[in-house]
């Protein structure tokens, strides 16, 4: 415990573990919109967004809850999905004459090929301008799912694994093993 008349208190969102401002200030120096990406237990979205005095201004958007309307009923947020979600975001983008941004991953622990680089690699893909390090992308076989394939084909020999884990693909009449 600190002891003192004098305790300088640190902004609210350092202290409640939101934003990391040294990292904000030089992705905002570079005056370029950020790519954002943020995901939960059940969904990812990803945002273009813009610096501006009065509050950050989000320019393009898309959700993995968005998938369901082109048809997409598998899990929404797995690597595939991520993909999809920032190809989603990528063509919106496109479409509002934005060609270049910054990652932005906030808080967030970047992991080699993980769903944040999917993500990267759909609007990559789709047609945006982010400098990257071509190492961190997820490879094209697990971006489509072939991972997802491999483990169903894994599990098949113990049913009970193999439902406790696919329960939301066969509810939904998907086989696992034939998604690619």
């Amino acid at each position: 415990m600190k002891k003192g008349k004098i305790y300088p208190v640190g902004f609210r969102r350092k202290r409640i573990g939101k934003t990391h401002y040294g990292k904000r200030l030089k992705i905002l120096v570079s005056d370029k919109p950020r790519l954002v990406i943020r995901k939960s237990l059940k969904n990812m979205q990803a945002n273009i967004v813009a610096y501006d005095s009065n509050g950050d201004k989000v320019l393009s958007s898309a959700n993995s809850r968005e998938l369901e309307k082109f048809g997409w009923k598998l899990d929404k947020v797995n690597l595939p999905s991520a993909y999809l979600v920032g190809f989603l975001l990528g063509k919106r983008a496109k479409k509002n004459g934005i060609k270049n941004a910054v990652l932005d991953l906030g808080l967030n622990r970047p992991v080699k090929g993980g769903r944040f680089y999917a993500a990267l690699s759909g609007a990559l893909d789709a047609g945006l301008d982010i400098p990257h390090n071509p190492k961190i992308l997820p490879s094209k076989e697990r971006t489509a799912g072939d991972h997802i394939v491999k483990y169903a084909l894994k599990l098949k020999n113990n049913e009970n694994a193999f439902k406790n884990q696919f329960n939301n693909y066969i509810s939904n009449d998907i086989d696992p093993e034939k998604i690619i």
